[in-house]
């Protein structure tokens, strides 16, 4: 599943190629693009919760997780 930070990103960039072009049916349908993608993010928790790497300690400094 896509992450809410993802959508809302490729929403954003949506929005800024429909302001860009002179076409108003291209930017028509990428507006309405943008907003699906909003509808989806919606409802996604704030922060993306993926997979950690097994190889990362989340509270270790760089010089204890290798211990120098």
């Amino acid at each position: 599943m896509l992450g809410k930070t993802y959508l809302t990103k490729q929403a954003s960039l949506l929005l800024e190629f429909a302001r860009t072009t002179s076409d108003s049916d291209l930017s028509a349908k990428l507006i309405s693009k943008a907003a699906d993608l909003k509808s989806q993010a919606d409802p996604l928790p704030d922060k993306d919760q993926g997979p950690k790497a097994p190889d990362v300690a989340p509270d270790a400094r760089p010089d204890q997780q290798t211990g120098r």
